[in-house]
């Protein structure tokens, strides 16, 4: 599929098939599809919170959740809203989340601006300058501040991003992208429009931090169909000190698990990556088939694993080995009241008896068909 398509046909063509699958099929964003993935869940459910739909908070409408982390040594949340300041400002939030044995609690605190070098909130589209498509981010421990991601904008030849900002959201820098990753001018090559750094993980000693494609740059294959794989997802590393990639390697995404049974979209990406330690990588993969609804799954890989893809312009059989990927959950099996677009996770506080806990987020698309929903999880996969 080329990158020249228009920038919000994707997400477009998902939020209007859905609307048209709520009306023909009842229930049917919540049907999940045939599970893919074999082998015992490394997750048990804790507990759900649903917020309510168009949440006010301070002016903001809370809704669009993409990114979400938790820094356990001061006891902070944030989640990062994938609005393009097209509803308010580009920001995140701050929150309050309870994750007990016996449930899940969650309050949104603040919404806290994010600022181009300036010190003004990011545009409108509209409006012309610098614009951002949040999707992930991460706390910098100590207060630092906080990583996050922006898709870019292919018409506007604005390039995905990693950005440093402040906790109060004034920017610090701008890392320094590969070529690889930048939209390119030629048809065929570089990132495809609105499938960019979908996700972002942090190494425990937050010194590396790795970025994820959502789907295969274009001249490393496809994105996935019904029965076949897509292309290669570039994981890439950047040193936190330098801003610089130092290393990259390739993931495999899943076949989209069933065919759309009315016509309309079908698709499957990374939606986020989590560290589990120095080289191991949660990678959750999401999946949307019109008439059929959403699947989500979890892998494990060990970035170790894989070769290095960084100087590679293409990748093809031959000249990469991808990470191996390890079955950790699919959330068709885990007793959720619903399946919807999740994009987001991280680690919440240590349970009784020592587990981690896994807390996941769903990107309700401001639209009252879908939800905000945070779920809790233990995690029951080796440390």
């Amino acid at each position: 599929m080329s990158s020249s398509r228009p920038l919000l046909s994707r997400r477009a063509l998902l939020r209007g098939t859905a609307a048209a699958c709520a009306l023909a099929l009842t229930g049917c964003v919540t049907r999940s599809a045939p599970p893919l993935p074999r082998g015992p869940s490394q997750l048990r459910l804790i507990g759900e919170k649903i917020l309510p739909h168009g949440l006010q908070v301070q002016g903001t409408t809370v809704g669009g959740l993409s990114g979400l982390d938790h820094d356990p040594a001061i006891g902070l949340w944030v989640a990062l809203s994938d609005d393009r300041s097209e509803r308010n400002a580009a920001r995140f939030y701050t929150l309050r989340v309870d994750v007990r044995a016996s449930g899940l609690d969650v309050e949104v605190l603040e919404a806290v601006t994010l600022r181009q070098a300036a010190g003004t909130p990011f545009p409108k589209r509209q409006a012309g300058g610098e614009v951002v498509d949040p999707e992930a981010i991460r706390l910098l421990p100590g207060r630092r501040g906080v990583l996050w991601t922006s898709e870019g904008d292919y018409a506007a030849n604005q390039s995905p991003t990693l950005r440093e900002s402040r906790l109060d959201g004034s920017l610090v820098r701008e890392f320094e992208m590969p070529a690889q990753l930048r939209f390119a001018s030629r048809p065929g090559s570089g990132p495809r429009s609105n499938l960019t750094f979908e996700g972002l993980a942090l190494t425990p000693d937050a010194r590396t931090a790795w970025v994820g494609m959502e789907a295969a740059l274009q001249q490393d294959g496809p994105e996935p169909g019904v029965g076949h794989p897509g292309g290669p997802c570039r994981f890439t590393a950047f040193d936190i000190a330098t801003g610089r990639a130092v290393r990259q390697v390739a993931y495999v995404p899943d076949p989209i698990p069933h065919a759309p049974v009315v016509p309309g979209v079908a698709e499957n990406g990374v939606s986020e990556i989590l560290m589990i330690d120095a080289s191991r990588m949660l990678v959750l993969e999401r999946a949307y088939m019109a008439g059929v609804g959403l699947s989500l799954r979890i892998y494990e890989i060990d970035t170790r694993d894989g070769s290095d893809t960084l100087a590679l312009p293409r990748l093809e059989a031959g000249n990469h080995r991808p990470c191996a990927k390890r079955f950790v959950a699919d959330f068709a099996q885990l007793g959720l009241s619903r399946l919807d677009n999740t994009e987001a996770m991280c680690w919440g506080p240590r349970l009784p008896g020592g587990r981690r806990s896994l807390v996941v987020v769903s990107d309700d698309n401001f639209r009252s068909m879908q939800v905000t929903q945070f779920a809790a999880f233990e995690y029951l996969g080796a440390e």
